[in-house]
């Protein structure tokens, strides 16, 4: 008799892989990646400079000029999370992506892009929040 599993439950599956395996998953694609880093920078969990090597362009001038009002700080305690990140590709080597930050009942738009470059690794070249674009 196998004592590890409640009665009456005859899979093998254990409690909370499958939400486990879904963020595993996710992380591989390189614009849910982008997102989860960009919402540490704006939500002043990560300094600007972290994303240094991942930017090109003037991305890391954009965030240079918004992390320091992070605008995705954490409202009453609860941490933002990116709750959908979607794609487009208007081209090889490029990935226009969209995310829905949540944070409680709050919920931000950010926008960017992605560029990969020779080296085949992607590189952020631009970012918006709210749909607006980033004061110059």
């Amino acid at each position: 008799m196998d004592r590890t599993r409640p009665a009456g439950r005859h899979d093998q599956r254990r409690p909370g892989t499958a939400a486990a395996t879904a963020r595993a998953r996710r992380q591989h694609k390189p614009h849910y990646w982008f997102a989860d880093r960009l919402l540490a920078v704006l939500s002043g969990q990560r300094p600007v400079h972290w994303m240094l090597g991942h930017t090109i362009g003037e991305a890391y001038e954009q965030l240079v000029r918004l992390a320091p009002g992070a605008p995705l700080r954490p409202a009453e305690r609860v941490m933002p999370v990116v709750r959908h990140c979607g794609e487009f590709h208007p081209g090889p080597g490029v990935i226009e992506a969209f995310a829905r930050i949540g944070a409680g009942e709050r919920v931000t738009a950010m926008a960017f892009r992605l560029e990969q470059g020779a080296d085949q690794r992607w590189r952020c070249a631009a970012v918006e929040l709210g749909g607006g674009r980033v004061p110059a």
